[in-house]
């Protein structure tokens, strides 16, 4: 049952103090004669996830999710977020005065919504230093309704008295015996993907392409070993933006031999400021705000399209592949421990919620070499918290896992290693689970097969690969909102590009699947206040073993780099084929192979029992 009591006054007076924060965000627009404001879900570096001092739309509605724009009028608040959110953010936003607005096929985007809700001559305000160029260029949209966008404002100052400081964290280096290629080396082939691209200058704010090119890591935004900075890359020259107060006399040495200097964080705006006629600036529109490039000359030439170092990064080493393989077995060996000291605790009639699971998947993993956090907040969902897609059990509200009760658990978890980011799906049955149940679940294994087991030709766009996964289930008429597989970085974000497979992404050249990309296999089935399956391993794009090249081209296959058993209690065996079957028996053996001299006792017969053939 979910813990309900200790949530409704806490609720209430949640709900009174977002309510206060919109009147407030209200009476500062109108002090600043703005007919509305714009909060979007970012900070200047666009990431995904963000440090508690850019977490501004969390602060003013109370919804959590990852993914949300906020619109403020005078008589509206509205949230537009996407379908994986809808339930969550209903819940969350009940109360607050705050509308959902569902981002959807032929439903109006915030943009169009303001459109069509102000006249000429009415302002909107939306802070700069989080606004993406590309975002900026679909607000462009206002200019032939005469709607004024104001991007130097700083509206949210005067109301947010508490906000927190910036991250502090020391940097740290990579450690050198999971590193493949020197800062240096990075640094030369980044520049010659500029030379390709006709550039004398390199801006990048993406906090994931700094770490990867720097080989350095922090700690200033949760789960993802990143740190904010800002770097410029000319041909004889590179400089680093950042506190200096988190960097070590050892490390900025290390950046120095690397050719790469130090300057403050907030110089980037100066620096780039100094640039001429002369200069060509390479940069991601997608990835750089505009508020970074507020003292640049109009002059200068921009050379937009993605970073040379989002495609370098994206294809790991065979040393990084094999790295990443030993981060796994090491996290399928906690997972092990985990599984098997949670069905006993289960069995012996331990009352557990989704809150001790998270809490017991982070401490078998801390036993494990090399192991720094969680890579994402666990998602551990009983029945129909399990059909949210990113749901996140919390203190004020969460299920208890009741076997009497019966149904099913998903639990998406992983964790960062020095060696490896680490990303897995599992779901099991907790008491009694009904045929239907079985039916889902072996449909979605079904779809999980069909990827892994496929084989593409190289260089096809990613998204066109994901009706491969999703047949079994369109064969059902069924589907899932959210797409099928996203990259996944070494030692860092659990989410990176550019490949994606989901046919709502666009089918751009970068996208394009080459060896040595690592990318989820998670295709789901989500019943709304019942249940949701997911099944998730990691895979790495591998090269057919052939002569170099067919008539047809060189073609990849998936390596599942993921160790650990799929519950097969819960397969309904009637639904599976022969080829299905032996790919899941093959697995099996190959979980057991990787992990039977990693663990003992109770976590070795629970993976012996866990495996074995069907």
């Amino acid at each position: 049952m979910s813990n309900h009591a200790s949530l409704s006054k806490t609720a209430i007076e949640a709900k009174t103090v977002f309510k206060e924060r919109i009147t407030a965000l209200r009476a500062a627009i109108a002090e600043q004669n703005l007919s509305a404001i714009i909060v979007p879900s970012a900070d200047p570096h666009l990431s995904e996830y963000l440090p508690a001092y850019w977490q501004a739309r969390e602060w003013l509605t109370g919804f959590t999710g990852s993914v949300g724009t906020l619109v403020v009028t005078a008589d509206f608040a509205g949230l537009w977020t996407d379908s994986r959110y809808w339930v969550q953010a209903a819940e969350q936003l009940a109360g607050t005065g705050i509308d959902l607005q569902k981002m959807a096929s032929g439903m109006p985007s915030y943009i169009e919504w303001l459109r069509d809700h102000l006249s000429a001559g009415d302002s909107v305000a939306i802070d700069g230093n989080v606004l993406s160029m590309a975002e900026q260029d679909r607000l462009k949209a206002f200019d032939d309704k005469g709607i004024t966008l104001i991007t130097d404002r700083d509206v949210l100052s005067d109301i947010w008295r508490d906000r927190p400081a910036l991250p502090a964290a020391k940097l740290y280096e990579h450690d050198d015996q999971f590193v493949s290629q020197s800062a240096a080396s990075k640094l030369a082939a980044v520049r010659k993907g500029m030379t390709d691209a006709g550039a004398t200058h390199h801006l990048l704010s993406s906090l994931d392409d700094i770490a990867w090119l720097t080989n350095l890591r922090g700690s200033d935004v949760d789960y993802n070993p990143i740190f904010l900075a800002h770097m410029l890359i000319e041909n004889e020259r590179a400089t680093l933006f950042v506190d200096q107060n988190k960097v070590s006399s050892e490390i900025a040495k290390s950046l120095n031999d690397s050719g790469i200097a130090l300057a403050d964080y907030e110089a980037v705006q100066r620096a780039l400021g100094q640039l001429t006629a002369e200069d060509t600036l390479l940069l991601d529109p997608s990835k750089v705000a505009v508020g970074t490039l507020s003292k640049i000359a109009d002059d200068v030439v921009f050379i937009e399209r993605i970073a040379p170092s989002t495609m370098l990064k994206s294809i790991k080493s065979e040393a990084d592949i094999e790295h990443i393989r030993e981060a796994m077995r090491q996290d399928g060996a906690a997972l092990c421990m985990f599984f098997a000291d949670f069905e006993q605790r289960l069995a012996a009639g331990e009352r557990l919620s989704e809150l001790d699971v998270d809490s017991m998947l982070i401490e078998v993993r801390s036993r494990q070499p090399n192991y720094i956090s969680p890579s994402f907040p666990t998602i551990a969902g009983f029945n129909e918290n399990g059909a949210l897609p990113h749901y996140r059990a919390t203190a004020e509200s969460f299920s208890e896992l009741d076997s009497a009760k019966g149904g099913l658990l998903l639990i998406d978890s992983g964790g960062q290693y020095q060696n490896g980011t680490t990303d897995i799906t599992r779901v099991v049955g907790i008491g009694q689970v009904s045929q239907a149940q079985k039916r889902d679940f072996t449909l979605v294994l079904k779809a999980h097969i069909a990827l892994a087991s496929a084989v593409i030709p190289e260089g096809i766009s990613s998204p066109a690969i994901d009706a491969i996964c999703r047949a079994p289930l369109w064969q059902a008429q069924m589907d899932y909102g959210h797409g099928t597989g996203h990259g996944v970085g070494y030692f860092l974000n659990v989410h990176e590009g550019p490949q994606g497979i989901s046919y709502n992404a666009a089918t751009t050249k970068e996208r394009a699947m080459r060896a040595g990309m690592l990318t989820s296999n998670e295709p789901g089935l989500y019943r709304e206040g019942k249940w949701g399956i997911r099944i998730e391993n990691l895979v790495v794009n591998q090269p057919i073993a052939q002569p170099s090249e067919t008539e047809f081209g060189e073609f990849l296959y998936f390596e599942t780099v993921t160790y650990c058993p799929i519950d097969t209690r819960l397969i309904d065996k009637s639904l599976l084929n022969q080829v299905e079957i032996d790919w899941l028996n093959k697995y099996h053996n190959q979980v057991l192979t990787e992990l039977k001299d990693r663990v003992d006792g109770a976590a070795l017969e629970w993976l012996r029992a866990r495996t074995q053939a069907i």
